[in-house]
């Protein structure tokens, strides 16, 4: 079988989000001993991290980039012969003007419920190119059961469609650093609205001055509408003690798990938050919303706070910073159990699968 994928999220630096999750899939699928060959279209030449070009495993180059979904991969698959069995997007976005078998995958509708959280152009394209995508794709693949839902309840779609492969845990096997930050909380995801980061800095500051020495570090790019999060600190009198650090490499982040004092992530939404998975890991206490796919993701080991109430924000960091003892080893007991639940060679196992099934043209649920 012929398999293609379409490479373009995962063949970049710095990778968050959508970007993570189509780079472990791309990798864990080349390492599965399988006999189909993989075709992963790129806009452009594969970076060095991308896994190596093999007999089974090569990649094709074509443009342009810009509309990469309505023009230069939809091309290349008209073109390529022999024609691949089934295409895989591990995006939002099907190929178009093709008659190739698609499957995509989805992460959150986010998009849907928080509508004003995103910029009128983004939002007008996650809409309307993703809807087309759904109508069009044999398979849809999703990080939770919490989107599942949401898919299906939003698109209409038979659950036999959609698929849950849960994403896993990747981190660098480095030697722990040790702390030159002092006490902290910290955060970690892409600075925009829906992270929730201006109310986590305002439950900060309720409870800066019990604990004179604790900062607030928030690792993430900017993303988009980010000016409120930035300008959040000063408005509450705790500039000083917030810090952001924008992309930290991979590389870096275990210590920064490791030293920190909890983990906090108030989202209101998110499809499933691979950030507290990986604090989990280290047996960092974590702090979450009790909403959308948290509680799935982080079970009994969770801290769970209303992302609406800065007050209630305000007392699980305390919770989590001050808990100690039995309780905060059974915490990191249960934590230590659910992460092991997670695994990106189980999701890239499960991918293939669905592939498999489409390319035969069989029904793609388990």
């Amino acid at each position: 079988m012929i398999i293609a994928i379409d490479g373009y999220e995962a063949n970049v630096e710095h990778r968050v989000g959508i970007g993570r999750y189509a780079y472990e899939i791309l990798c864990n699928i080349a390492r599965i001993d399988s006999s189909h060959t993989f075709r992963i279209y790129l806009p452009e030449a594969p970076i060095p991290d991308m896994p190596k070009q093999t007999d089974r495993w090569t990649y094709r180059i074509a443009g342009p980039k810009n509309l990469w979904t309505f023009v230069g991969l939809p091309l290349a698959l008209t073109l390529d012969r022999p024609r691949p069995d089934v295409i895989f997007s591990p995006t939002h976005y099907v190929p178009r003007w093709i008659n190739i078998p698609r499957v995509m995958a989805i992460m959150d509708l986010s998009y849907l419920s928080y509508p004003e959280m995103f910029r009128s152009q983004d939002l007008h394209q996650l809409v309307n190119w993703t809807a087309y995508s759904v109508r069009h794709a044999r398979a849809i693949l999703t990080i939770s059961e919490f989107s599942k839902r949401a898919i299906i309840k939003q698109y209409g779609v038979s659950d036999k469609r959609v698929i849950v492969t849960y994403p896993g845990l990747t981190m660098p096997n480095t030697q722990i650093q040790s702390n030159t930050l002092g006490d902290y909380i910290l955060s970690v995801g892409t600075l925009q609205p829906r992270k929730n980061f201006v109310r986590l800095i305002e439950a900060f500051s309720i409870i800066a001055s019990r604990y004179s020495n604790l900062t607030l570090v928030i690792v993430g790019k900017k993303g988009w509408l980010y000016e409120e999060i930035l300008a959040a600190p000063k408005k509450n009198g705790v500039e000083a003690r917030v810090k952001f650090l924008d992309f930290v490499a991979d590389s870096d982040l275990p210590a920064l798990y490791k030293n920190a004092q909890a983990f906090a992530l108030p989202s209101l939404y998110e499809g499933f938050g691979l950030p507290v998975l990986e604090a989990m890991s280290f047996g960092t206490p974590v702090v979450i919303s009790n909403t959308s796919s948290l509680p799935e993701i982080a079970g009994e080991a969770g801290i769970y706070v209303d992302p609406e109430e800065t007050q209630s924000i305000a007392d699980g960091l305390i919770q989590a910073i001050t808990e100690k003892g039995e309780a905060a080893k059974k915490r990191s007991e249960l934590a230590a159990s659910q992460v092991k639940q997670f695994s990106w060679e189980k999701a890239a196992k499960q991918t293939l699968e669905v592939l498999e099934k489409v390319g035969k043209g069989e029904s793609p649920s388990r």
